[in-house]
């Protein structure tokens, strides 16, 4: 493997590129959603040690990474293991009481208490949430037919915010709670979108297990690299864009038109995708931009 001292030119242009976005984006918010399938593409200890490297370098260059996650092959994993078949509905997980038990164990004991501790490998500069602590995340019911799966009916940012201002690293794991206190499973790019809102944030980032969006669904070749939401909103309805890219389409929509300045989808198995995506002039993924 190459090094920095058997290629210091390279090295020098790469860290001259990174500065004036590392200049631009000091002092903001970078909501970070880490998905299930990103986690899943590759060796679990070696993607978390990763992405944690990612984050720990976004923060010790001024930026504000908060970590939104999913978790849904390891909820998947988790239900065939006591011989639970996964059902969906329109692209949404049916969770009925069982399974939504073992997606809160899977979510807030595994998923979130991992990405945390990889991320404190680097110092104490991490803490796991969930929706339901501090009123984060209130939601209702969705449809019926999916059980217990909810919808985002207020994010109040108060304790991300006051984390953030402390130089910590918000972990949210996507379970909410309704006015009554039951508790919800609500899929997390839907979250990451109203989050990214609520603390203004500079970037929402999904970090998955696909390239980018593409014009064509089936066709790699038609990765865009820049989207504004009149063109995904488009893709949405024609069925170009379909399955589980649909909430994550509409969560870059919905974090956009509420003020975040970009949007990003990219590949999370690629090693250090995020940061190429941020710090270089080309990028890896696709970039949403207002109209």
């Amino acid at each position: 493997m190459s090094t920095a001292r058997e290629h210091p030119d390279q090295t020098a242009q790469l860290l001259i590129e990174a500065l004036p976005y590392i200049r631009q984006f000091a002092d903001s918010v970078v909501v970070v959603k880490y998905g299930g399938n990103a986690l899943a593409g590759g060796d679990e200890a070696s993607a978390l040690a990763s992405f944690a490297q990612d984050i720990v370098l976004l923060q010790a260059v001024g930026i504000k990474p908060v970590v939104v996650h999913g978790g849904g092959p390891q909820i998947a994993e988790m239900l065939k293991k006591i011989g639970k078949t996964s059902e969906f509905h329109d692209g949404l997980r049916i969770t009925d009481a069982e399974t939504l038990e073992m997606a809160q164990m899977v979510l807030v004991g595994k998923v979130n208490s991992g990405i945390v501790a990889a991320l404190n490998v680097h110092g104490p500069i991490a803490v796991g949430l969930s929706g339901v602590d501090a009123n984060l995340i209130t939601a209702a019911f969705r449809d019926e037919k999916l059980g217990f799966v909810g919808d985002v009916t207020n994010v109040d940012p108060t304790i991300v915010n006051r984390l953030v201002a402390q130089g910590i690293v918000p972990v949210i794991a996507t379970i909410g709670s309704d006015i009554a206190g039951q508790t919800l499973n609500i899929n997390a790019d839907t979250v990451a979108g109203e989050i990214a809102a609520a603390v203004h944030a500079e970037k929402l980032v999904f970090l998955t297990d696909v390239p980018g969006i593409r014009r064509v669904a089936d066709d790699p070749s038609t990765v865009m690299a820049q989207a504004t939401v009149e063109e995904l909103e488009a893709l949405v309805s024609s069925g170009a864009a379909n399955g589980g890219m649909v909430p994550k389409v509409e969560a870059c929509c919905t974090a956009v038109r509420g003020g975040v300045r970009r949007a990003h989808i990219l590949d999370g198995t690629t090693p250090h995708a995020l940061l190429v995506e941020l710090f270089t002039d080309s990028g890896v993924g696709t970039m949403v931009v207002p109209s």
